[in-house]
């Protein structure tokens, strides 16, 4: 007889009844193979005292499994495992470590995409600083205004409306508000017709490659890239074509080389602070490109990473707002303006690619969070949005300037760097002499994770870069001179080390 006591297992402190648990365990024992078909089960009484449980458990479990069929019983013979039940092969039982083996390893094969390999983000464990890849400090995000905004909007009865399906395009209010923003902003002239609200930039580069992008077609990047949009293009089958990067942005010349040998479906460029180097893309360049994307028919996918934190003069106007073409499609979130879990925002294009976009965008996401779609016009509406702008663009203005002061002066034997003029993060090349994944390993034996972008192992489309990012925003001026203090430990100990092998 099948030891009972040793594989059911009931939790008495468990919500889910003890009858529940019990009739659970037994199906699981029955699809395992276990149990066969026309096996016969203890009778109530045993089985209560084998368990511990009361009898009226055991036949409130008999009688939910004959319920479902599972069990029938024979008048004068007892209960039994239906026998009309396939006969299965004996699998692991749930619980036991080939169980375990068998939740890790797939018994079906699927499409594996290599490409996509990459270092899952997860929170510093305490004690831990990182200079992270350039991310906003969600300790200052607006939560009292947004959580007061949001709740004025569920209060009213009318808005239930926005719990239900809505529109494939995001919320009208939102488009309208971020029409007027942006084009006060960015200097667009845009409607909401031309506005798809997405899930953040990533959702819009996606959109973005899955339609102009078919198997082999090319794609112009950097040679240096956001690597998460390179990851996207491989994905939809773009073949990538990359082209110098200076200190003025990505090289227009060599885009028009290769138009001359090649047909060029788009062009993908963070041309504000250009990732990962954050240089920003000049005004001449910006011309070039657009007149290029008219001569050649191409799309200019312009990702508007970190727009909003310039910190030295007024920004430069995107490529979007001196296109007359039609060729650019413009992609921005409001992620780093408030907080990276809020998952929202938009695409810019003419309204035949918007509205191809938003059919597509229907079978990935059907929609997106309405009421805090409307939560964000809302305050944009009432200029919370652009306040806490202006507060965050000061910060992190007083960070930059302190962490690159304390780099310079006490590590800059050891980096070289440009103070960028905005965006979250500076972009730091090694003197002659060290290695970067040296360095990380290092600095995490002092509690210091170190941003990525020079390398990672997984990664199967980019070589290491040159360079690591290293972001300050995230951090008070006092982890930054924390942070500063274990880095310059660690290098203080490389430095030792390389002196003694010579």
């Amino acid at each position: 007889m099948l030891p009972y006591k040793t594989v059911i297992k009931l939790d008495k402190k468990a919500c889910t009844p003890l009858y529940i648990q019990l009739c659970n365990q037994v199906i699981q024992l029955i699809k395992c193979g276990v149990l066969a078909p026309s096996t016969k089960l203890p009778g109530t009484r045993w089985m209560a005292d084998t368990l511990q449980v009361h009898r009226k458990t055991v036949i409130a479990a008999y009688d939910e499994l004959m319920a479902q069929d599972w069990i029938e019983v024979r008048p004068a013979k007892g209960t039994f495992v239906n026998g009309s039940l396939p006969l299965v092969e004996q699998q692991p039982i749930s619980g036991t470590g080939l169980a375990e083996k068998a939740r890790q390893k797939a018994g079906f094969s699927f499409i594996q995409r290599k490409h996509l390999n990459s270092r899952d983000t997860e929170f510093p464990r305490k004690g831990i600083l990182g200079l992270d890849d350039g991310v906003p400090d969600n300790r200052i995000a607006p939560i009292e205004e947004i959580a007061r905004v949001y709740r004025n909007i569920v209060k009213k009865s009318y808005n239930r409306r926005h719990l239900s399906y809505g529109s494939i395009y995001g919320n009208m209010e939102l488009r309208e508000a971020l029409a007027d923003y942006l084009n006060d902003t960015r200097g667009l002239s845009t409607s909401p017709d031309n506005i798809l609200i997405t899930r953040g930039s990533q959702m819009g580069i996606y959109l973005s490659a899955r339609l102009l992008l078919a198997q082999g077609e090319n794609i112009v990047v950097g040679e240096t890239n956001y690597r998460s949009a390179n990851k996207v293009f491989i994905e939809t089958g773009g073949r990538l074509n990359r082209v110098r990067v200076d200190e003025n942005g990505m090289v227009t010349s060599d885009v028009e080389a290769l138009c001359k040998k090649k047909k060029i479906r788009a062009v993908y460029v963070t041309s504000h602070h250009h990732h990962p180097t954050t240089v920003t893309l000049s005004a001449p360049r910006r011309m070039h490109l657009l007149e290029l994307s008219q001569k050649y028919h191409f799309a200019i996918v312009e990702d508007d990473y970190d727009y909003d934190f310039h910190y030295c003069n007024a920004p430069i106007l995107p490529l979007a707002s001196g296109d007359s073409g039609g060729n650019v499609i413009y992609i921005g979130a409001l992620c780093k303006i408030v907080a990276p879990a809020i998952r929202v925002g938009y695409l810019v294009a003419p309204k035949d690619f918007v509205d191809e976009a938003a059919r597509l965008r229907r079978v990935i996401d059907r929609q997106g969070d309405q009421i805090l779609e409307l939560t964000l016009a809302r305050m944009i509406r009432d200029g919370e949005i652009q306040r806490h702008s202006k507060k965050a663009l000061k910060i992190y203005h007083a960070r930059r300037d302190l962490f690159c002061t304390l780099l310079r002066e006490r590590l800059g034997k050891y980096f070289e760097f440009r103070k960028p003029e905005g965006g979250m993060a500076i972009w730091v090349t090694l003197r002659e002499g060290y290695d970067w994944e040296e360095i990380k390993a290092e600095a995490k034996k002092n509690k210091l994770k170190l941003g990525g972008y020079c390398g990672d192992e997984d990664d199967t489309i980019d070589q290491p870069y040159p360079g690591l990012r290293m972001g300050f925003a995230s951090l008070t001026p006092d982890e930054i001179k924390e942070a500063v203090n274990r880095l310059e430990t660690t290098m203080k100990f490389l430095e030792q080390k390389v002196e003694s092998y010579v």
